[in-house]
């Protein structure tokens, strides 16, 4: 269709959108409307400025709360519980450990205390039914804590041989195939007392993650004080510390193993020549110096799946 031409004799714009003057009933000339407007006072103005402040707004509470990044959310509830009690072996390293030696039954064990965590079990729930499925005596009891990033985060879970305080995840444990589905990754590590299934820190062996059976179990608690951004989007969380926050801080306290500064830059160096070494030895940094790990664990039974009071 062609556009239309406008001539200079074609009517305003504002003059098609407005009905003639003589088809409205009682329409006043405009000079007298000006001049029967007043403008109200400044006492008026400040009066209605009052009013407007007191008259709330409405809010529809269906929307917000069925929003996907509100954080109280149905799905962010607490649906399972568990617990992990947490325990030092200084005779760990003596050089008379016997063969095949569980953590588990330490003889000269010290307890630390016991962590509960809530799990998100309606969020992600093939990572809480297998992370519940290895809180048992032969899944994460008798497990090091590998790992102590002071100021930051704890890692444990690590897989591998038994007597080295290491995993051995069951062979029908479910393939958790969340770790590839970004509505699992919403949630962030916000503040201390998350618990989080770790992908990007895992520091398994290569040759176990080749393995076609490779189940990944690791996990990591934040230790605080402040959030851990750098987790965000790489790592699952699945549930955060009801109780035994105070366990979790003591944990971050103990001593880790810290190059230095001259080891740092010349590890940095060999890794930048591609010198395998290198990694491996890596593998030994911000290691606890002292024997912590996972005395016991289990699940505890909940009545009614609720919210907790500090969601991430």
């Amino acid at each position: 269709m062609g556009s239309r031409a406008i001539s200079p004799s074609s009517p305003p714009l504002l003059h098609c959108l407005l009905p003639p003057p003589s088809s409205v009933p009682n329409l006043k000339p405009t000079a007298k409307i000006k001049k029967s407007l007043s403008l109200p006072g400044r006492r008026s103005l400040i009066l209605l400025s009052a009013a407007g402040a007191l008259t709330p707004f409405p809010v529809d509470a269906s929307n917000a709360l069925s929003s996907s990044d509100s954080p109280a959310d149905v799905s962010v509830a607490v649906t399972d519980r568990v617990f992990m009690d947490f325990s030092l072996c200084p005779s760990y390293f003596n050089s008379d450990r016997p063969i095949g030696f569980d953590l588990a039954a330490c003889p000269d064990a010290e307890p630390i205390g016991r962590v509960v965590f809530g799990l998100y079990g309606k969020l992600v729930p093939q990572t809480v039914a297998n992370f519940k499925a290895l809180c048992n005596p032969s899944g994460y009891r008798g497990t090091l804590i590998h790992k102590i990033f002071q100021g930051q985060f704890f890692v444990a879970g690590r897989q591998g041989r038994r007597e080295k305080g290491e995993v051995r995840p069951p062979v029908d444990l479910a393939r958790n195939m969340e770790s590839v589905n970004p509505k699992a990754f919403q949630l962030k590590h916000s503040r201390p007392g998350i618990l989080s299934l770790c992908l990007a820190q895992n520091d398994d062996d290569e040759e176990i993650k080749l393995n076609p059976d490779y189940r990944n179990v690791e996990f990591l608690v934040t230790t605080g004080p402040g959030p851990c951004p750098e987790l965000d989007n790489a790592n699952i969380v699945f549930g955060t510390v009801l109780e035994g926050m105070d366990i979790v801080t003591t944990i971050a306290t103990i001593p880790t193993y810290k190059p230095a500064e001259k080891i740092r830059q010349f590890n940095d160096f060999a890794v930048f020549l591609g010198d395998e070494r290198a990694q491996i030895a890596r593998t030994t940094w911000d290691r606890p110096l002292r024997t912590v790990y996972i005395s016991d664990c289990g699940e505890l039974q909940v009545a009614k799946p609720s919210l907790s009071p500090s969601l991430p």
